[in-house]
């Protein structure tokens, strides 16, 4: 297992129009750099109500970007919430999802936010 950490920051702006009432949709941009140089473009489904901090959202987004000197992309699903007892977030490189020289890279990314900056922790592993 491979250890990749850095900042990122996001854009989130709605998309319309939403699915179906109560379920709202997004458009995910992100600039990522450190470890992982690149940027991801994507999108989040949400319902709940985030402002009373019980909510959920599903995401996949597909990140562009340079990873201890390989170059390719990958995608990440994202399932998460939040309520009284806090959030749970899971962020999993979508298998198969690798190309180029990322090709057959497995892993977890975790999110942690401190003072409104966005921090990550990428754990991977790559074919040899």
């Amino acid at each position: 297992m491979q250890h990749a950490h850095g900042t990122f920051t996001v854009k989130v702006a709605p998309l319309t129009p939403p699915p179906v009432e109560g379920i709202s949709r997004y458009s995910i941009d992100k600039e990522i750099h450190g470890d992982l140089e690149g940027t991801s473009t994507g999108e989040m489904l949400g319902a709940g109500d985030p402002k009373a901090g019980a909510a959920g959202y599903v995401a996949i987004e597909r990140v562009t970007g340079t990873l201890a000197g390989k170059h390719g992309t990958f995608a990440l699903q994202h399932s998460s919430t939040m309520d009284q007892n806090g959030p749970k977030m899971s962020i999993l490189v979508a298998p198969g999802s690798g190309t180029g020289e990322l090709k057959g890279i497995a892993g977890t990314f975790t999110i942690r936010i401190e003072n409104g900056q966005h921090f990550y922790d990428l754990d991977y592993t790559l074919p040899e």
